[in-house]
């Protein structure tokens, strides 16, 4: 019996991971949330501060910076994948914090999404480009994921024999990972913008982890004349200059 494993670390004989390259999809999203915020601030609710999360945490500031300098985002790490509660809690802290668009990346996004929408403030959904319903108001956009060809190539390379244990990673080129439609608020000039970037991620023209690159303690991570590329979506124990939050 073979097993894949989204998002895994570990390979064995019979087990294998993939994963879209979100924090490529993260930084688009980070450029909607850049123009849409008045109060330059930014929230990030999330489950625990794993390597393939604090990596897209990173790149949604660095997209949101780079076309608003001024911006900071907020980073809430609730530890559970699944829990309304504390989803719903950490939203309104955010904006009773003043954050006015909040992201996230938890298996039950439309928590989020919904309280977002109550509270009166802009929304980036996840896993799901379906969310738009629960936020007609505050719905920017998303970052969604399509696994449909990708699993119809893997079972195919098991039922010929050619099935092999590795790790499988691909960015927005893939489509394993792409941007939800948008909300009636993401003006032209935002849409080209991220169409721009995303163009420019495809052709290798964009580098979202070029440095010289800070931590938000101050310390170098990537040096000049360094670039980050897709490891970071397995090594990344940091958090980049801007964000408000912690690793642990």
């Amino acid at each position: 019996m073979i097993f894949e494993h989204p998002a895994g670390f570990k390979l064995a004989d019979n087990l294998g991971t993939y994963w879209g390259n979100n924090f490529e999809a993260m930084y688009l999203a980070g450029i909607a949330a850049g123009a849409a915020t008045e109060s330059n601030k930014l929230g990030f609710i999330t489950a625990f501060p794993i390597p393939n999360i604090l990596a897209s945490v990173n790149a949604f500031h660095l997209g949101a910076k780079s076309v608003n300098p001024d911006v900071e985002t907020t980073l809430v790490i609730n530890g559970s994948w699944v829990d309304p509660a504390k989803e719903a809690a950490a939203t309104n802290a955010l904006a009773d914090a003043g954050v006015d668009v909040v992201t996230m990346i938890v298996d039950s996004p439309v928590t989020v999404v919904k309280t977002a929408e109550e509270r009166g403030i802009k929304v980036i959904g996840f896993h799901s480009d379906a969310l738009q319903q629960f936020a007609p108001n505050g719905w920017l956009t998303g970052v969604a994921y399509t696994w449909g060809p990708l699993y119809t190539r893997l079972v195919q390379s098991v039922m010929d024999g050619t099935w092999k244990s590795e790790h499988i990673r691909g960015g927005i080129e893939t489509d394993y990972v792409t941007l939800a439609p948008y909300g009636p608020s993401v003006t032209e000039e935002t849409k080209q913008q991220i169409a721009d970037a995303e163009a420019a991620l495809i052709s290798g023209d964009l580098q979202i982890f070029k440095g010289p690159i800070l931590d938000n303690e101050g310390n170098v991570r990537i040096p000049e004349g360094e670039v980050g590329g897709i490891d970071l979506l397995d090594t990344t124990d940091w958090l980049v200059e801007g964000v408000i939050g912690q690793t642990e």
